[in-house]
């Protein structure tokens, strides 16, 4: 993986067939594609994979985001083990277990997690108790089988020392398909239509609520379009020409 032109993860695979080792060393100098949040943003709270939304389109350098379709939204449910023994603590070097059929469905940190004691950790953990504590942001990456954690080390440290689960928002890319693309058209086409119409009326509490209404209804209708996961691109993935590695 390269964030700016710097590589932050380089990757060795052991073993044939179903079952092999991924030897993973991760480099400093990860930086999050979202801005820090203060104690009043998280107790404000709001829709979270919304604000993240923006924030990743303000900062393409951090960001994994390409042309194409991508998902963002909560995970709700979490299998046994993501967060324990599946959770990566080991920094710099640590080794993951790949298996055909059953996967990893780890989580990966880019940079260490801080310790339960630490004072930002500290001060999180009543966020925890209090309900408003911010989510996570997870990308799903295909070729590790798992989540890199891209922003939240601080609060994922605090809700595990409190013996919470995170909660988590998930980055995924969903294939950018010819009929995906035709349907999508032909409902954004529909709705600028409908605006337009709106737009021509005098403004009034009414059309303000009308107009309100069809943004709603616009964004329920895209979000009912399938949404499988991709295969995480293999360009994010630069081979290291003088040790054989893998740089992801």
């Amino acid at each position: 993986m390269l964030q700016d032109e710097r590589p932050l993860i380089q990757a060795r695979s052991e073993g044939d067939g179903c079952c092999h080792d991924l030897h993973l060393h991760r480099l400093p100098g990860h930086r999050s594609p979202l801005p820090p949040l203060s104690a009043a943003t998280m107790r404000a709270g709001g829709e979270w994979p919304i604000r993240y939304a923006r924030w990743l389109e303000d900062a393409p350098e951090y960001a994994p985001l390409r042309p194409g379709r991508w998902r963002l939204s909560p995970r709700t449910t979490s299998a046994p083990g993501i967060w324990s023994c599946d959770l990566v603590q080991d920094w710099p070097d640590a080794t993951i277990e790949l298996l055909c059929g059953g996967g990893w469905h780890g989580v990966l940190p880019l940079r260490p997690l801080p310790a339960s004691d630490a004072p930002r950790v500290k001060a999180l953990r009543k966020h925890v108790r209090e309900g408003t504590l911010a989510p996570v942001l997870l990308w799903w990456v295909s070729f590790l089988d798992g989540w890199l954690l891209l922003d939240g080390h601080e609060r994922a440290a605090a809700a595990l020392a409190e013996g919470r689960v995170p909660g988590c928002v998930e980055l995924v890319r969903v294939p950018d398909d010819a009929d995906w693309r035709a349907t999508a058209a032909e409902m954004s086409r529909g709705h600028e239509e409908r605006m337009a119409r709106l737009a021509s009326h005098p403004a009034t509490p009414h059309t303000s609520r009308q107009r309100q209404a069809l943004e709603r209804g616009y964004a329920d209708a895209l979000s009912t379009l399938p949404y499988d996961a991709a295969v995480t691109p293999m360009d994010a993935r630069i081979a290291n020409p003088q040790t054989g590695a893998r740089r992801a």
